[in-house]
């Protein structure tokens, strides 16, 4: 253990509490979030600071074109959802979709979760009105409750050591499958199971599954069995949002003296926070994580490079990830000028298409929803940037859920504005499912192959 459980006291003068901070909940009691902040600084990390490190090294690769990154997971996570089956779905889909990405590109691909502390989210309004009812918005577990009654919607500070102890239980469950023998590699086929078999992706996926399958056995036959196939490195992450939750949770690692953010192995910092004199880039810049940054369309050159003199003076290698929202009638048009300042300045950044955040529109029915094919699109669009500028298309990061549900339209299954509502059950944003997730994970590997 590389990072001291008690030395969040003492932290208190490392950031600047006199800078804004955006999107904060209005917590009713000071007293309540007091305790709760105190609860927090004195429980154990819930990641340490060699596995940031060991993470940034990869960030570097990516950044390189060496490796690729696949970050996935929850909109919004709840305690109800945070149960062993949940867990297990959405590590089974990430590892699906990432043994396509290699197989298909002969790529090193980099697990990260969108999970384990994604239990709080930004707002555009601060409140929600139903008829003649206004109450405050629902901001996440981490803050209040989805019911929309007055004594659910109350910020109530005590969710933040709930949102502690659930992520050490998924946290557990993680490590468990994946250091524990259900991600060898050889399990491959195993990993489909419970999933819907008779789509054309699952046919694809058993395809590709039984060759992965016969290159194993010839390498076993040959006397090598590596135990890099049996156990694989997977990574936490989550928007660093709640400042009072992710300050708490800052330790001092014992090795070096620097401070880590020890609720994840990565966090970045949203589109609605990302102001360059506010609270959270204050946080950002002065922990050692590996640190991303969602830039969408309003986003100029000189608002990049300024992100990168904050975050990454001194120009560490997988220090910062920028991740791109453009949207897909943006990406082309936007994306050129921003990727081509940065490049010219010789900064070393791993860049991530989020294809989700800029694709949302409400159907006829009310219901918020995604266009797979706007999803595709803006994969597409970043990746033909990349292409013609010289750079890397180094990841993506997207909303997924490993259950059959129906919140984002069209794909193979060609779910409609009509079926949205037949299992529509995200907290806050839709999620691709399942078979949308592999079916992405084809369509982006051919992309990988094909880069020049």
């Amino acid at each position: 253990m590389n990072s001291n459980p008690s030395s969040a006291v003492g932290l208190e003068n490392l950031f600047d509490s006199a800078l804004p901070a955006a999107q904060q909940p209005a917590w009713p009691d000071a007293q309540a979030l007091g305790n709760a902040v105190g609860e927090l600084k004195v429980l154990p990390p819930l990641v340490f600071a060699g596995e940031c490190d060991n993470l940034k090294s990869r960030i570097a690769e990516a950044a390189d074109g060496k490796a690729f990154w696949l970050q996935g997971g929850d909109c919004a996570e709840t305690f109800a959802a945070a149960t062993a089956d949940s867990i297990r779905n959405r590590i089974k889909t990430i590892l699906q979709m990432a043994a396509v990405l290699q197989y298909g590109a002969s790529l090193p691909v980099i697990k990260v979760g969108r999970m384990a502390g994604q239990f709080a989210k930004p707002r555009s309004n601060d409140f929600e009105k139903r008829g003649d009812v206004t109450l405050p918005a629902y901001r996440g577990d981490a803050v209040n409750d989805l019911e929309f009654t007055a004594e659910a919607r109350n910020p109530d500070p005590s969710r933040l050591v709930k949102v502690y102890h659930t992520s050490s239980a998924t946290l557990n469950l993680v490590r468990a499958f994946t250091q524990g023998g259900f991600a060898d590699l050889r399990l491959v086929h195993e990993w489909n199971k419970g999933f819907i078999k008779d789509s054309k992706i699952g046919a694809r996926y058993e395809a590709m599954a039984n060759e992965i399958g016969r290159a194993l056995d010839f390498m076993r036959s040959a006397g090598v069995n590596p135990e890099e196939f049996k156990t694989v490195d997977f990574y936490a992450s989550h928007e660093a949002l709640i400042l009072e939750y992710e300050k708490a949770l800052t330790r001092i690692d014992s090795r070096t003296g620097d401070p880590y953010d020890v609720s994840a192995h990565f966090v970045w910092i949203g589109e609605r926070t990302r102001q360059i004199n506010g609270a959270h880039m204050d946080f950002a810049k002065k922990i050692k994580n590996p640190i991303g940054v969602k830039i969408g369309p309003k986003t100029t050159p000189e608002d990049a490079l300024s992100l990168i003199n904050e975050l990454n003076p001194n120009n560490e290698p997988g220090r910062l990830t920028f991740i791109t929202r453009m949207g897909a009638g943006n990406i082309r048009a936007v994306l050129p000028a921003i990727v081509e300042a940065v490049r010219d300045s010789g900064a070393k950044i791993l860049w991530v298409c989020d294809p989700m955040h800029g694709n949302t529109y409400e159907a006829p029915s009310g219901y918020k929803t995604r266009k797979f094919d706007d999803v595709l699109e803006e994969v597409k669009g970043f990746f033909e940037v990349h292409q013609n500028l010289g750079t890397h298309p180094g990841g993506i990061h997207i909303e997924l859920t490993g259950d059959d549900v129906t919140e984002c339209v069209g794909g193979g299954e060609e779910i409609s504005h009509e079926d949205l509502a037949t299992r529509y059950e995200t907290a806050c944003d839709p999620r691709l499912n399942h078979t949308q997730s592999l079916e992405l994970a084809f369509l982006v590997a051919e992309m990988l192959r094909d880069r020049k």
